[in-house]
């Protein structure tokens, strides 16, 4: 599994890196950075997650 971020579409809420810190991070103006190429089958349910609580819909799952 794989997650795509649109870099353009981010608005910086952070709510990927509360959700994942270990799979997303934020550049220095705040847009969503993934940290991961593959996410790990253990961490799957936390990608999830950051892509469901994602306001500007920035993260999509690539399976």
């Amino acid at each position: 599994m794989k997650v795509h971020a649109d870099r353009d579409v981010c608005i910086q809420s952070g709510n990927c890196v509360m959700c994942a810190d270990n799979l997303f991070d934020q550049d220095d103006d705040g847009i969503v950075v993934v940290l991961v190429d593959d996410i790990p089958a253990d961490e799957e349910d936390k990608a999830r997650e950051a892509v469901r609580f994602c306001p500007s819909q920035a993260l999509t799952i690539v399976d």
